[in-house]
């Protein structure tokens, strides 16, 4: 599913129009990178946890020279399904 789909999803549960459910989908994937941004936890219960991973510094190689390369630390976003989501799937 992409976003269009799930747009669409929206829109035919919820009763609302596109436009509204562009905008509510728009709206929950803004709070969550916005609450991310501010190092934030994002708990969804029944869904999962968003939270921001920090991966350090390290040394990696560049596969074409073959020569050593300096890999700076970044933050990346990580997702935590919840029980409830991973019993539903199996």
């Amino acid at each position: 599913m992409n976003k269009s789909e799930l747009i669409s999803h929206v829109a035919d549960t919820s009763g609302i129009t596109k436009a509204q459910a562009t905008d509510a989908v728009n709206a929950v994937f803004d709070g969550i990178a916005n609450s991310l941004q501010n190092g934030d936890d994002v708990r969804l219960l029944g869904f999962g946890n968003f939270s921001v991973n920090l991966r350090k510094a390290r040394q990696g190689r560049n596969p074409a020279t073959g020569a050593t390369i300096q890999i700076p630390e970044k933050k990346q976003a990580k997702f935590k399904p919840s029980k409830d989501l991973t019993n539903s799937l199996n």
